[in-house]
């Protein structure tokens, strides 16, 4: 379960052991399902990671958290929410419209779809916040700040954990509000992201992500 290319990180031995424990004695549901926590780690190396959009938690829904911040399962028929959001704003920027709500395919290209939380119970968002997840997430961060990469920073917690632990000035960083229907008009519509994440790649002379 631990992610082979991650597994170097003290948390795995320090800490997770006991976050572990106290998910496996939660007496409800909690999400993402136990064998998709680290899916996000376990889609994109240290090295491979090119991009990193980091959110909040994961969806607090039944299906809907598929272990990769912000995507959804393709079979959910609920309400996309933060992912409508995005989806909108990558229309409004690139021109084109997706309708897969499985990002897997961006994790593919190198983009980290992390969350500051990688679990959440049922119906309690922000419920998991405090249990340990800071540690990985500070330990990810500072593995990744050793070389320029674009860090799309979506929300205040992700904004905080970044200011936190990047400490080197070569990446691109793109902040702004959150793309939940209760914030996104904040900010985050007409930030553009998508395109001036490419524009940054490209000028390094790496490929563009096909984020449709």
């Amino acid at each position: 379960m631990i992610p082979a290319a991650w597994a170097h990180l003290p948390f795995f031995t320090r800490d997770w052991p006991g976050i572990e424990a106290r998910l496996a004695a939660d007496p409800g549901p909690v999400f993402p399902p136990r064998h998709r926590i680290f899916a996000a780690l376990d889609a994109c190396a240290p090295a491979a990671a090119r991009v990193v959009i980091l959110g909040q938690d994961p969806y607090h829904t039944a299906g809907k958290a598929d272990g990769l911040a912000f995507s959804i399962p393709a079979e959910f028929p609920g309400r996309l929410d933060s992912l409508g959001n995005i989806f909108k704003e990558l229309e409004d920027d690139l021109g084109v419209r997706r309708g897969d709500t499985d990002l897997g395919d961006w994790a593919r290209q190198g983009v980290l779809l992390l969350n500051t939380a990688l679990s959440v119970p049922e119906g309690r968002p922000g419920a998991h916040g405090r249990i340990g997840w800071d540690r990985l997430v500070a330990e990810v961060l500072a593995e990744l700040d050793r070389a320029p990469r674009a860090f799309l920073l979506w929300g205040g917690p992700a904004q905080k954990v970044a200011a936190r632990h990047l400490r080197r000035a070569h990446h691109l960083r793109i902040e702004t509000a959150h793309p939940s229907p209760l914030s996104a008009h904040r900010g985050f519509f007409g930030s553009r992201p998508f395109s001036r994440v490419n524009g940054w790649l490209e000028a390094r002379g790496d490929s563009a992500v096909a984020w449709v």
